[in-house]
C-alpha cells in the first residue's frame, strides 16, 4: 500500500514542491491551505484555518505514514501535533537556521545554541517563533525531523532575493550594475529541489534528529561572478562600500531598497554554517552553477525587469551609480 501523506501548508512555494515529491514517489498526498491556491496535480487538497478549534476535524480518524508542517505560527504547530500527532508515524517540520542566537562563528553546527522560544504574548519574530514551533513539533508523530534550511532559492522563489542577481545582470546586458564590496563577505544557500528530496527521503526513512540543510558556502563576490557570467552581463560592475550603501539608505539581505544577500561584517557565520550532519544523512548540494541556471530560466520566463519582492529598482541603482562616481 501507497504511504499517506499531509503536508500543512502544501500549497506555497517549499510546501507544494513535497507534496508534489511525494506523489512521484506514488504516495497519496492531501494537502492543506488557506484557500486562493491549487494543490499539486493528484493531490487531495483541503482548505481549512488552522486558528479554528475545529481545524482537523476533516482527519478525524485518518492514520498518516507522513505529516509535513512549514508553519512559522507556533500555536498552529502546537494545535497540529494535538490533533494529529497520535496518529502520525513520522513527521518533518521544516524551521530555519534562523533559530541559531550566535552568527558569529563560522562552521558552526546543530549544537549550538538557539534563541528563546517565542512566547504567546511576545511580538512577532521569526527566529523564536521557529524555536517555539520546533518545540511544539515534537509532538507532530512518533519520530520527527526537524530541518533547519538555510536561504531556500530555486525556481519560483517568491522571495525573489537571489533571482535578483541574474535576472539585473540580465536585464543590464552592457550597462552598469551596483554590487556591495564583498572581499570578506560569504553567501550560502540551498536549491529548493535538493532541500525537497532530503526531506522526502528522510522521511520515507523515518529519520530522527535535527539537520542544517545547507549548501556549501562561498564568497560573495564568487556567486555574483558566477550569475553575472550565466547572464552573459558585459557592462561594468561598481562596487560601492557598506557605509556608502548605509548612508544611501541601501538595505541589508532582503525586501525594498535593498541588495539581496549582502550582509553585515558582523555575522560572518550566518552564511558559513557547517552542513555536515545533513549530506551525513543523505542530503544533496548540486553545483551552484546548475541553481543559478535554473534561477535565471524561471526569472526569464517571469521578466528580468520586473518590480520584486527584494532589491533595488532600476532607476535607484542607476541613481546610486551616478552618485558613487568620483566627484560626486
Amino acid at each position: 500500500m501507497s504511504d499517506r501523506v499531509l503536508v500543512l501548508g502544501g500549497t506555497g512555494w517549499v510546501g507544494r514542491r513535497v507534496a508534489a515529491a511525494w506523489l512521484d514517489r506514488g504516495a497519496r498526498v492531501t494537502v492543506s491551505g488557506r484557500g486562493g491556491r491549487t494543490a499539486p496535480e493528484g493531490a487531495e487538497l483541503v482548505v481549512l484555518d488552522r486558528a479554528e478549534p475545529d481545524a482537523y476535524r476533516t482527519f478525524a480518524g485518518t492514520d498518516w505514514d507522513e505529516i509535513v508542517d512549514v508553519s512559522s505560527v507556533p500555536a498552529h504547530v502546537a494545535h497540529a501535533a494535538s490533533a494529529l500527532g497520535d496518529r502520525a508515524a513520522h513527521a518533518t517540520y521544516i524551521s530555519s537556521v534562523s533559530v541559531y542566537a550566535d552568527a558569529s562563528t563560522p562552521g558552526a553546527d546543530e549544537d549550538a545554541g538557539l534563541v528563546e522560544p517565542l512566547g504567546e504574548d511576545d511580538p512577532d519574530d521569526y527566529a523564536r517563533a521557529k524555536v517555539a514551533g520546533e518545540q511544539a513539533a515534537v509532538g507532530l508523530g512518533a519520530r520527527v525531523a526537524i530541518v533547519r534550511p538555510g536561504l531556500i532559492v530555486g525556481p519560483g522563489d517568491p522571495t525573489d532575493r537571489f533571482g535578483y542577481w541574474p535576472a539585473r545582470f540580465a536585464a543590464a546586458g552592457a550597462e552598469p550594475v551596483l554590487v556591495p564590496e564583498a572581499a570578506e563577505l560569504r553567501a550560502q544557500v540551498i536549491d529548493v529541489d535538493d532541500l525537497v528530496s532530503f526531506v522526502v527521503a528522510s522521511g520515507a526513512r523515518g529519520f530522527d534528529g535535527v539537520v542544517d540543510a545547507v549548501g556549501h558556502s562561498h564568497p560573495l563576490a564568487d556567486v555574483l561572478t558566477v550569475a553575472r557570467e550565466t547572464a552573459g552581463h558585459t557592462g561594468e560592475m561598481h562596487a560601492a562600500p557598506t557605509d556608502w550603501l548605509e548612508r544611501h539608505g541601501v538595505a541589508f539581505w532582503s525586501g525594498p531598497r535593498s541588495l539581496p544577500l549582502w550582509l553585515p561584517a558582523d555575522v560572518p557565520g550566518f552564511a558559513a554554517r557547517s552542513g555536515a550532519a545533513y549530506r551525513a544523512a543523505g542530503g544533496g548540494i548540486r553545483p551552484l552553477s546548475e541553481t543559478v541556471d535554473r534561477v535565471l530560466a524561471d526569472e526569464r520566463a517571469r521578466g528580468v525587469a520586473r518590480s520584486r519582492a527584494a532589491g533595488l529598482e532600476r532607476a535607484e541603482e542607476l541613481a546610486l551609480i551616478d552618485a558613487l562616481r568620483p566627484g560626486r
